[in-house]
């Protein structure tokens, strides 16, 4: 008789960032964790984003005319938001939602739904940082949102108050302000939000030190296992089926990121989440750095600095699972960041890189057990801001495997408002 394969306690697919997070929030809870990752760990878009820890983000990418500003972008090939044209119905209907929640109460309410959890997360990974001796380059710099036109400085007059409902600082400062904060700006500049609450990390590094601790506190992980399918009960997930062979688990957390919905339909859950495609270009650092990560609003580009190098970051692409290097979309970070910057590139291109957001259409991570696989927890979707939410999400989730109290309230990031 063909043994069965052994039975895990915690089966967490996937090994970004939040996976990783979970993983140290349930070992902690006395759990015993496995992780499966198709590739090697935070190999996706944990590598290469620009490691900003942003309460400041509450605000939802769903803002008043945002749609007008998507239609103006979609034949431009170089936009800081981009929908490459195809045939997709799937991205309609997310688009469709998308547009129904650009209004003013559905961006106030989920502002201050998200902001509990980002600022609940920035304490917590401050914490984590400093108790597990995490060598990843933190540092509560703060970061600027910088402008050059004042029309569009105006028009986000209204940031301070909406973060204010939600427990978090920023304060609009003018351009001589931004340069006396953050000199490598240039002159034209007219002004600015200072988010004084909001810190950095090199994410590369803070994902390798986190993997570290997960296999220091009795983690297995395994990484080159791709998931082919699941082994289905009537209410449980009985094995994930993997080229690597099967695994049994009393309970799994579903922790994919833009992967999610693949494998999601094999378990008959239709999970929103579109991936959005971004870029970064890492080089070594400049003689003349910038002091704080920052923004540049108009061309939605971020820059990041640490010690050890200098990152030009962001836009937006839904393009589906494209995997090539969109040179238009390089040559547009390095452009826009020169339109801002006294010094915009490094030395020497260390990494030019690519990678898909889990973006859903409200803007919220989806954090909670699924109705129809009584042992399934997912832990996804969080679009731009998945080392933000990291810790955060790795508490909740734990929490919510005890069964007792959280220290967030949980609805708002429930599968059960998709019906999942």
């Amino acid at each position: 008789m063909e043994s069965q394969p052994r039975k895990h306690d915690i089966l967490i697919l996937g090994g970004g960032i939040i996976g990783l997070a979970c993983a140290y929030y349930l070992l902690k809870a006395g759990r015993g964790v496995t992780i499966l990752e198709q590739n090697t760990l935070a190999s996706g878009s944990s590598h290469g984003n620009c490691g900003t820890i942003t309460p400041s983000h509450a605000p939802p990418l769903s803002q008043p005319g945002m749609i007008a500003k998507a239609l103006k972008w979609m034949l431009t090939p170089d936009a800081p938001f981009r929908v490459a044209p195809r045939l997709d119905f799937e991205l309609f209907e997310w688009m469709l939602q998308f547009a129904r929640h650009c209004n003013w109460d559905d961006y106030n309410r989920l502002a201050r739904a998200k902001g509990p959890l980002l600022l609940r997360s920035r304490d917590l990974l401050g914490e984590l940082v400093r108790s597990e001796t995490l060598a990843c380059e933190y540092e509560e710099s703060g970061t600027i949102y910088v402008h050059r036109e004042q029309a569009a400085f105006d028009e986000a007059s209204h940031l301070p108050d909406t973060l204010a409902a939600c427990g978090i600082v920023m304060q609009r400062v003018d351009g001589a302000r931004c340069r006396e904060l953050e000199p490598m700006l240039n002159d034209s500049i007219v002004g600015g939000y200072w988010n004084p609450g909001d810190t950095r990390l090199r994410p590369d590094r803070y994902a390798a030190e986190l993997a570290r601790v997960v296999r220091a506190l009795g983690a297995e992980i395994h990484e080159s296992t791709a998931i082919t399918g699941f082994r289905q009960g009537r209410d449980r997930i009985d094995g994930v089926v993997t080229d690597r062979g099967e695994y049994r688990a009393d309970d799994i957390v579903f922790a994919l990121g833009a992967w999610s919905p693949k494998l999601g339909r094999q378990l008959d859950l239709r999970i929103p989440i579109q991936p959005g495609k971004g870029y970064s270009i890492t080089y070594t650092r400049p003689a003349r750095a910038p002091r704080i990560p920052l923004t540049l609003k108009e061309s939605s580009i971020c820059v990041s600095i640490w010690g050890s190098g200098y990152r030009l970051g962001s836009t937006m692409e839904f393009a589906g699972y494209d995997t090539s290097l969109n040179r238009t979309r390089l040559e547009a970070i390095r452009r826009g960041a020169a339109e801002y910057l006294v010094e915009a590139e490094g030395p020497a291109i260390v990494e030019e890189w690519y990678g898909w957001r889990p973006m859903t259409w409200d803007d919220l991570p989806i954090i909670g057990r699924a109705a129809k696989w009584k042992n399934l927890m997912l832990a996804t979707g969080h679009s731009m801001l998945g080392v933000t939410m990291s810790a955060a999400t790795g508490e909740l989730v734990a929490q919510l495997f005890a069964g007792g109290e959280t220290t967030l309230d949980a609805a708002a990031f429930s599968p059960a408002r998709f019906g999942l």
